[in-house]
């Protein structure tokens, strides 16, 4: 049997670096297949050295060549393997493998979302950058000065108001109780003392909140950001204000520290009802200073930032009381105060007071704010004003006119008052404009023109003295025709020779008219306006019986000639302007008018007018502990307006009631309700006051000419009676009026004063 043929080893191809100088692919003719016969093995090793030779050097070449292949190959598998098997463990170990997808989707993510928050930057920056270039240069940024205070006080010094666009005190951090500050920071802006002008935490909640909403339920706004929108923008809600604030709310940050920005912020912030600051509104609602101010008080005027009107405790109390709940547990969360102190305040709410809206230290202040112009010009500056105002005197006429009012808007058909007390040296020490500042700010004392009716004869009779007559001279009480005009006596009665001293006290229209015709319509307008009436005068015989009109203010200051001795005074109401730093900026002084009326003249003035008080229409008026005292009823056409104007040697005061609107009253005359009331304020006002008389009156017994009785008439008592007359024809220049209207007495209430008007 033949020898088998030796096997050839197989060669592995390997794809590597190099493989085309390792193995080469295209076949020859040894690796073509041959028939499996013996023959091919002698064949082959008879061939012929010119073509075996090579082939067999080659092929030992190719067979190291791919046996050098082979080792490295399986070296590479040795590694391959061991790297696989530390795969495999790192995957036995972690248990969770990333697919690969989801890792380059990730990669993607991350790639895109830093593209687009690099150019979200951008933009915002350009956004930014474009609004603010409407802002003025960052050189010009300065806070603006806090509108001045106008600090009002009484003549002891208690305040009376605050006026000016703040309507109180700017007040130091340091001053405030903390928790007023903490109450602020706790409800509106807990991370205010962290962040850097705006607050990211908030924005975002405020956006989430919004936008699960569907509306704007929060805002995001910081102490800061509002500080800057109040101190530099319009309240409109654009883009470009919100981008503007954030701006300034940067650069606050920058320049102040953290407690000046808070300082600012609660004595600039509004609080409802025209107040702007924290003092304010402790002033407005709580009638006291933000230094005095309570925890749960605090606590409520920190609930009014979010809506001053609809959390006011003015308005809606329910409303503040809940409001105040959540600041309190908001600070209790915050640390500010411990569960004691919030319970307590819980259970004590704050109470607010109706008495500053309502009270007449108002038309005090706002008088004041009217003339202060005249004194220091324009205020750059908080200011303090001392006033001449008697708190005590102040709370009398006020109680006095509401009480009168309360007591007689349906029996006598009144409905407003007005009340003004000087003293001799025409200080105005009470000034009442109204019964309710809170429905009405009009201050009729100051400014209301009214009829005065028979309150402006004492002009009239002093001409007639300034011109020879005497208390006691005689003249007729009869019909009388001037002109065409024909004055009545209330129930046309006539009682033939009284003296002045009686008809003055019993307010005679006849004989007031008789007296202006002597003495000339002309003189007694002078004569007036001698004293110290201000308003214009119709220069015909109508004004003896008060047909022009006046003020409160103007005809009590002109009775004041007559309790001081006669000397005209100007009334007013300021003594002292002083910055809060104490620096004068005005101190009155001078002496009014000087003299205006003759010292006999005021003496029989006095004696004339006393009577009225004591036998004539005004006993009502009549002091307690038999001070000395005078005055004069008036009551105008139709009962429109019923007056007392009198005066004592220390004070003179005025008291008017009437209606708005003109209408009459229900017969109201100057010797029933004004004269009452005047006697209430005026008793409380002399508490404490040394008795004076009145200048030039004698110590002597007053003998006053008893009046005839008209044939088929009783005489009435001296001390009632007042009259009406009909409006003067127009040739006579009149304007209508008359000298009063008609008090009744007696015990049927039918016997009627037939003298003259009341």
């Amino acid at each position: 049997m033949a020898p088998r043929a030796k096997r050839r080893p197989r060669i592995e191809p390997t794809f590597g670096e190099d493989s085309s100088s390792l193995l080469d692919l295209r076949l020859g003719p040894q690796d073509r297949a041959s028939a499996p016969s013996s023959k091919s093995g002698a064949k082959s090793k008879t061939r012929k050295p010119g073509g075996s030779g090579p082939r067999k050097k080659s092929s030992a070449k190719k067979t190291a060549k791919s046996q050098s292949a082979k080792s490295r190959g399986n070296a590479r598998k040795r590694q391959g393997g061991r790297s696989g098997a530390k795969r495999r463990s790192r995957k036995r170990k972690t248990g969770f493998r990333i697919p690969a997808g989801v890792a380059r989707l990730f990669k993607r993510g991350a790639y895109w979302s830093a593209v687009l928050g690099i150019w979200s930057v951008i933009a915002v920056v350009c956004v930014i950058g474009y609004y603010a270039a409407y802002l003025p240069p960052t050189s010009e940024w300065q806070v603006p000065a806090r509108p001045p205070n106008v600090k009002i006080v009484s003549l002891n010094g208690d305040l009376l108001a605050n006026r000016g666009d703040t309507g109180g005190e700017a007040v130091r951090l340091e001053q405030l109780p903390p928790y007023l500050p903490n109450a602020v920071i706790s409800i509106e802006d807990r991370r205010f003392r962290s962040h850097f002008g705006i607050d990211p935490i908030g924005l975002a909640r405020a956006a989430y909140a919004n936008f699960t909403s569907g509306r704007v339920s929060q805002g995001g706004s910081t102490l800061t950001q509002q500080l800057a929108k109040n101190l530099f923008l319009e309240p409109d809600r654009t883009i470009k204000r919100k981008i503007q604030e954030l701006v300034l709310a940067f650069w606050l940050e920058a320049e102040y520290s953290k407690d000046e920005i808070l300082e600012m912020y609660l004595n600039r912030v509004y609080l409802g009802s025209g107040a702007y600051g924290v003092d304010a509104a402790a002033r407005r609602y709580f009638g006291k200073s933000a230094r005095l101010l309570t925890v749960a008080e605090a606590a409520t005027i920190a609930g009014l930032l979010k809506a001053p009107s609809r959390y006011s405790p003015a308005r809606n109390p329910d409303l503040a009381e809940d409001r105040a709940q959540l600041v309190l547990a908001a600070m209790h969360e915050e640390g500010y105060i411990n569960s004691g102190e919030a319970k307590n305040a819980i259970a004590a709410p704050a109470k607010a007071i109706r008495r500053h809206t309502t009270a007449s230290e108002n038309y005090v202040a706002d008088y004041v704010m009217d003339v202060l112009p005249h004194f220091v010009g324009s205020i750059e500056g908080d200011i303090i004003v001392d006033t001449t105002i008697d708190p005590a005197m102040q709370q009398a006429a006020e109680n006095a006119l509401r009480s009168a009012i309360k007591a007689n808007r349906q029996k006598l058909g009144v409905s407003q008052g007005a009340i003004v007390t000087l003293d001799t040296a025409g200080a105005i020490k009470a000034m009442v404009g109204g019964a309710d500042y809170a429905k009405s700010q009009f201050n009729r004392a100051a400014y209301a023109k009214r009829q005065p009716g028979s309150a402006f004869k004492p002009f009239v009779y002093l001409a007639a003295l300034e011109n020879g007559m005497t208390p006691q001279t005689v003249r007729q009480d009869q019909p009388i025709t001037i002109g065409g005009w024909s004055p009545k006596n209330y129930t046309k009665e006539h009682y033939g020779p009284v003296t002045l001293t009686r008809s003055l006290s019993l307010s005679i229209n006849t004989v007031a008219a008789r007296l202006a015709h002597e003495v000339g319509a002309g003189t007694v307008a002078d004569t007036a306006k001698r004293l110290g009436v201000t308003s214009n005068l119709n220069r015909n015989l109508s004004l003896a019986l008060g047909t022009s009109e006046v003020t409160p203010l103007e005809i009590a200051a002109a009775y004041v000639p007559f309790s001081n001795g006669g000397y005209g005074v100007l009334p007013h109401i300021i003594r002292r302007i002083k910055t809060v730093d104490g620096k004068t900026l005005y101190s009155r002084s001078g002496n009014g008018r000087g003299r205006v009326v003759q010292r006999r003249d005021v003496g029989n003035m006095n004696l004339m007018m006393s009577e009225t008080l004591l036998t004539g229409t005004g006993r009502k008026a009549r002091l307690d502990s038999g001070r000395p005292a005078g005055g004069k009823t008036g009551t105008s056409q139709d009962f429109r307006d019923a007056w007392f104007i009198g005066y004592t040697g220390n004070l003179t005061t005025a008291v008017w009631f009437g209606n708005d609107n003109n209408s009459p009253t229900k017969k109201a005359t100057g010797g029933t309700l004004p004269a009452a009331t005047w006697k209430a304020v005026m008793d409380v006002a002399h508490q404490g006051l040394p008795v004076a008389d009145l200048p030039g009156v004698p110590n002597l017994p007053v003998n006053v000419a008893v009046p005839r009785k008209p044939q088929g008439q009783p005489l009435p008592p001296a001390s009632v009676g007042s009259g009406r007359n009909p409006v003067p024809p127009a040739p006579v220049g009149g304007n209508g009026g008359n000298g009063g209207g008609g008090e009744r007495r007696g015990p049927l209430g039918l016997l009627r004063n037939i003298f003259g008007g009341g």
